[in-house]
């Protein structure tokens, strides 16, 4: 088959959402499709390996954590199941979005550029992290890289400020604070005199916002064991020298907060805030927090043309979490197929109507504060900490994603 004959399924980003709706469509579309020798999907990660991202509060700390084979896992190897004609992965970045030409081009590892015309096109590029410890802002080796400057900065750490009251700044705050400072005992409301000092400053009135009042104040008890105090109504307005905690994650920093108070600390984290990797995408496809403006219901981006998708924490279809992405991949396939069998000429009676997404808004998420502690609700239900340990806790998920990667969690159609 010439190569302009082939029909590109191009999909631009190598984590949950990327993954998932590749393997989904290799596994249940593909197959199913009337001229199914005419379609390749096409895989590009900036990063070669893919890595469960809700573990790096635990993860940054020391790779005794969790078993780095398992933390980091390569991108290609879940995909060589299916036959090499049929898929290809690329290791890059998407830099330019031709919406008109159905183009889209490639900045490669090696330096060299590469234009894609697709035939079909989902973009789950995800959203990096202001601190570039809690995710692949850039690639794997960039992420054990910083977390290796952090760790050698770690033992002689006198003080910690973290800002950032979610989930994210929660976690590492009880992770670090176990670790440095270890828990007080059964009788005792806080540590008294802890080691190393922890500091979460938050501008809301409460942490944890997506939690109600009770379960925030629970979480803040148990920080107060493992010696993290938490600073409310208080932002951080400036830190010196300029890029602490960014471009160098173990600078000693002086913040100027909200109120003008000057504070020195050791080490600070910035676990506050993302932003979508999207930077490629033209401005009219985007909505004001830089995400794609995406259809809530089917995913598409109507904006863009026909066949053109957004998934995760780049599109705007809910607010970013791993379990909304997999409730969401089966949806965006099913219409992926339906739009795909409507092109090839089938009958608009027989592929049925579009799958709807719909948010679940109810009250959901789970907080591990050190490695026995934790907090959260499920489906507007409260989770007691044992339950959240059992779930969360143990391992932050890592034994239950190699499935995603691997493709296992796909193994049935979604009817």
């Amino acid at each position: 088959m010439s190569v302009k004959s082939e029909k590109i399924i191009l999909i631009l980003g190598g984590s949950y959402g990327g993954i998932s709706t590749a393997h989904y469509i290799l596994k249940h579309i593909v197959p199913n499709l009337p001229d199914r020798a005419s379609y390749r999907l096409i895989l590009v990660s900036a990063s070669a390996k893919a890595m469960c991202r809700p573990a790096c509060p635990r993860a940054l700390i020391s790779d005794d954590m969790f078993a780095q084979d398992k933390l980091f896992v390569s991108v290609s190897k879940g995909f060589e199941q299916y036959p090499k004609d049929k898929f290809r992965f690329i290791h890059g970045m998407a830099i330019e979005f031709d919406q008109n030409n159905r183009i889209v081009s490639i900045s490669l590892e090696d330096g060299n550029a590469e234009k894609i015309e697709f035939y079909a096109l989902v973009i789950a590029t995800g959203a990096c992290s202001t601190s570039p410890m809690f995710g692949l802002n850039k690639d794997a080796e960039s992420l054990q890289e910083n977390w290796s400057v952090f760790r050698k900065a770690l033992p002689t750490a006198r003080s910690v400020a973290i800002a950032g009251g979610g989930p994210t700044g929660i976690e590492t705050a009880g992770e670090l604070g176990e670790f440095l400072n270890g828990r007080a005992g059964w009788f005792s409301s806080k540590l008294a005199n802890p080691k190393v000092p922890i500091t979460v400053y938050t501008s809301d009135s409460k942490i944890l916002p997506v939690l109600r009042l009770a379960i925030a104040l629970k979480a803040e008890r148990y920080l107060a064991k493992v010696g993290v105090t938490v600073v409310k109504n208080t932002r951080i307005a400036s830190a010196e020298p300029q890029g602490a905690g960014i471009d160098n994650v173990a600078a000693k920093t002086t913040l100027t907060l909200s109120d003008g108070t000057r504070v020195t600390t050791d080490l600070y984290i910035p676990a506050v805030g993302t932003k979508p990797n999207t930077d490629f995408v033209p401005k009219e496809l985007l909505v004001k927090d830089g995400r794609v403006e995406t259809n809530p219901l089917t995913l598409r981006v109507d904006k863009a043309g026909p066949r053109i998708y957004a998934i995760g924490d780049a599109a705007s279809y809910s607010r970013p979490a791993v379990h909304h992405i997999m409730g969401a991949t089966p949806i965006l396939c099913a219409n992926i197929k339906r739009d795909l069998l409507l092109a090839s000429g089938k009958e608009m009676t027989s592929v049925g109507v579009d799958k709807e997404f719909k948010e679940d808004t109810r009250e959901t998420q789970f907080v591990p504060i050190g490695k026995t502690k934790g907090v959260g609700a499920a489906m507007g239900w409260r989770v007691p900490s044992f339950l959240v340990w059992l779930i969360k806790g143990r391992d932050y998920w890592l034994g239950g994603v190699g499935q995603v990667w691997s493709g296992e969690a796909w193994a049935k159609e979604s009817r």
